[in-house]
């Protein structure tokens, strides 16, 4: 009987299924690549704002507390967003007549809100709770970078998965006095690998990454 396929053929088919396992394993690489770069996680990109609000000029230059602007984040699971009645505590007096400002001044004139846009946007299956971080002496800083160096303000960090599991199982890490919390380029007084088991220990931090933690 005639052989039907040339001995070649072995060798093709060989190549032809290694050549398909590169492919598959390229576009696995592509695939994983593509689901940690900023055009899927949105990190170091800056979000269009009815008013592009500076961090920097306000924390850094005019020195005001994130708590001033941010009244619930030691209480609640969110920071909060200030009522414009906030911003105009200043801005009656201070730059009262900006151009830039009228969006927040006819805000308070109609009674209301800013429709500020979610720069930390969390998909709705992730539960974080910002009380809780502030409690057990996380820094603003760990979480949103330096926020005070932030002329428009974005998202620091991936905010994926991997990355708050990396705190939640080395939480000795990054842990701070809780009186540092909101400190801006924090340095601690003695080596993080001294302070931050003994401050674990301190404030009862467990390194909790059981799924119901943050998904409920």
């Amino acid at each position: 009987m005639p052989q039907i396929f040339r001995r070649s053929a072995n060798t093709l088919s060989k190549l032809s299924l290694a050549g398909l396992l590169i492919l598959v394993g390229t576009l696995i690489f592509l695939a994983i690549l593509l689901a940690r770069s900023s055009y899927v996680t949105r990190a170091q990109e800056f979000v269009e704002q009815p008013v592009q609000f500076s961090h920097r000029h306000h924390v850094k230059d005019d020195g005001i507390d994130c708590r001033y602007c941010h009244t619930s984040v030691e209480t609640s699971s969110f920071a909060g967003i200030p009522p414009t009645k906030t911003c105009m505590n200043c801005h009656s007096q201070i730059w009262s007549q900006a151009p830039i400002l009228e969006p927040i001044r006819a805000s308070f004139r109609e009674d209301r809100p800013v429709h500020w846009v979610r720069v930390h946007d969390l998909p709705d299956f992730v539960y974080f709770n910002h009380s809780i971080h502030i409690k057990k002496g996380m820094g603003c800083e760990t979480c949103h970078g330096r926020i005070d160096d932030m002329p428009l303000t974005l998202q620091q960090n991936t905010l994926q998965m991997e990355w708050c599991l990396n705190c939640h199982r080395n939480p000795e890490q990054y842990v701070r006095p809780r009186a540092e919390v909101y400190t801006m380029g924090y340095k601690p007084p003695v080596p993080q690998s001294v302070m931050g088991p003994q401050l674990v220990k301190e404030y009862g931090i467990r390194g909790n990454t059981s799924c119901s933690t943050c998904h409920r």
